[in-house]
């Protein structure tokens, strides 16, 4: 999907019907654009969603998600607008990704990075803490066998992801021993 700039308004482009019109929708409406118009006056964008998410524009980013651009779609890199939006620290946009159902939080891109590994390695303790409330892996290892953790570049992101994984391995202890107990017999 593209995104088309006119004068104004923002189309967004799914396909060519034919030679001479685009389907597309603007500010929810759904249409057909003549082909010359689009040549004439427009300029395209590949990843609207991504390029919102990636300058903090959070205006931009919702209109994307009105139009329906996919919230999960992948760029050439392989990485998603949640990506983007944590890699840039836009705290606003990514408090807007999340709220969307069906988000895919534990995305590796072609690197093996995740939203938390890019969040951690810059240093956004605070969205960090957002991708672990929402439920983010801190389990994933990227192409180079790193863990966030291993990324993160302060002290305050490696404290909240070491407390996660310390809270996880609680986790694992407590269900194993209740897999214990209930096979104990009594005598």
């Amino acid at each position: 999907m593209k995104g088309i700039f006119f004068t104004f308004q923002i189309w967004f482009l799914f396909s060519q019907t034919d030679t001479n019109w685009w389907k597309g929708t603007c500010k929810g409406k759904t249409g057909l654009i003549p082909s010359n118009y689009v040549a004439e006056q427009a300029e395209s964008i590949d990843n609207p969603l991504h390029e919102a998410a990636k300058r903090g524009n959070l205006s931009w980013l919702r209109e994307c998600l009105e139009n329906r651009v996919g919230v999960n779609g992948l760029d050439k890199a392989g990485s998603t607008a949640l990506y983007w939006a944590c890699h840039g620290g836009h705290r606003d946009v990514v408090e807007a990704l999340l709220t969307r159902p069906n988000i895919e939080l534990n995305q590796q891109n072609k690197l093996g990075d995740t939203a938390l590994h890019a969040a951690a390695w810059k240093g956004y303790a605070d969205i960090v803490e957002l991708l672990l409330l929402k439920g983010a892996r801190t389990d994933l290892l990227n192409n180079e066998k790193k863990l966030a953790l291993e990324m993160a570049t302060n002290a305050q992101c490696a404290s909240l992801l070491k407390k996660r994984q310390g809270q996880g391995n609680v986790y694992h202890l407590i269900i194993i021993l209740n897999l214990m107990v209930s096979y104990i017999q009594p005598l």
